[in-house]
């Protein structure tokens, strides 16, 4: 089927490619040229505005918003609410934050124009694996656009989850999970690399992806990881956050909740980010204090 796809960052443009070799009829747009170029090359449409994208699609039209969470994305969205018409759909398959999904779903809807917010995980791996897929809104809009859906996804990927919001809601909650386990991966093999018994950490990681009961897909990109950096001596251990573990965090105290593992992990990405975090050397002064216990000072600066 035809759709115009908006953005050609790392995930749309092998979403894009993922679609034309299931021979859709993929129109794309997106501020770097070269992406568009790219994507035209291998059998894309070109557009140089959203005017031109839907104006290229015939109607009953369809749209992916492939683009940054939120101010990007609620531009984007204007922007197609005033140029679609009704029985069009929009989808987006950003991680944007659900309750935003379910007031551009009422706008829409005010139009006569489906919404449909489709959590989408896979990252770079998708072109190849496919990308699971988590999709909210009307249920009559999401089948008619299902061929999308069926061809982005690996057998079995893709679920309509329920109304608008349910899709980036069940992603948000994806994506926390996801930061506890990535968690409880770096602890782990912190300890296993400063434990007495110079382990091989590629080894390891490759011996427990056959049988281990932590065996998983993560495991798999870390057992590459130390494949090629056994040390990990070219990564610097700063580690950014895009949202969905705040969220996820915000939703487990607004419904009560416990979520402490991934609570947990969230505040440790903050920790990530700090030269030397300032919480320590209160904890290093104050065991000083009471106990006596020794502190290392910082260099005198000259």
């Amino acid at each position: 089927m035809q759709l115009g796809l908006i953005g050609l960052g790392k995930m749309g443009a092998n979403m894009t490619t993922r679609l034309l070799r299931g021979r859709h009829d993929v129109v794309v747009f997106d501020f770097n040229n070269d992406a568009v170029q790219s994507a035209v090359q291998q059998g894309a449409q070109a557009s140089t505005s959203l005017t031109t994208l839907v104006n290229a699609l015939t109607p009953p039209r369809a749209v992916w918003m492939m683009v940054p969470s939120g101010k990007a994305t609620e531009d984007t969205f204007q922007q197609l609410v005033s140029l679609l018409s009704p029985g069009d759909t929009i989808i987006d398959g950003g991680n944007s934050n659900y309750k935003d999904s379910i007031e551009r779903g009422k706008q829409a809807s005010e139009k006569g124009i489906a919404f449909l917010d489709a959590g989408t995980s896979g990252g770079v791996w998708g072109l190849e694996n496919g990308y699971c897929l988590m999709v909210g809104g009307d249920t009559a809009a999401a089948q008619r656009v299902e061929p999308i859906f069926i061809t982005l996804a690996p057998e079995n990927g893709y679920k309509h989850v329920g109304p608008v919001g349910a899709g980036h809601f069940s992603k948000m909650v994806h994506n926390g999970i996801e930061y506890g386990m990535l968690a409880a991966y770096g602890e782990g093999f912190e300890i296993l690399e400063k434990s007495q018994f110079n382990y091989n950490l590629h080894d390891l990681a490759e011996l427990w992806l056959h049988g281990s009961v932590v065996r998983s897909w993560l495991l798999e990109l870390a057992e590459l990881a130390f494949r090629a950096d056994p040390e990990l001596t070219n990564i610097r251990g700063y580690v950014e956050d895009s949202g969905e573990g705040r969220w996820t965090v915000q939703a487990a105290i607004d419904e009560n909740v416990p979520a402490p593992v991934i609570t947990a992990s969230l505040f440790s990405r903050f920790t990530s980010r700090q030269n030397e975090s300032f919480s320590a050397k209160v904890i290093a002064a104050l065991r000083n204090q009471f106990g006596g216990h020794a502190v290392q000072h910082e260099p005198v600066k000259a």
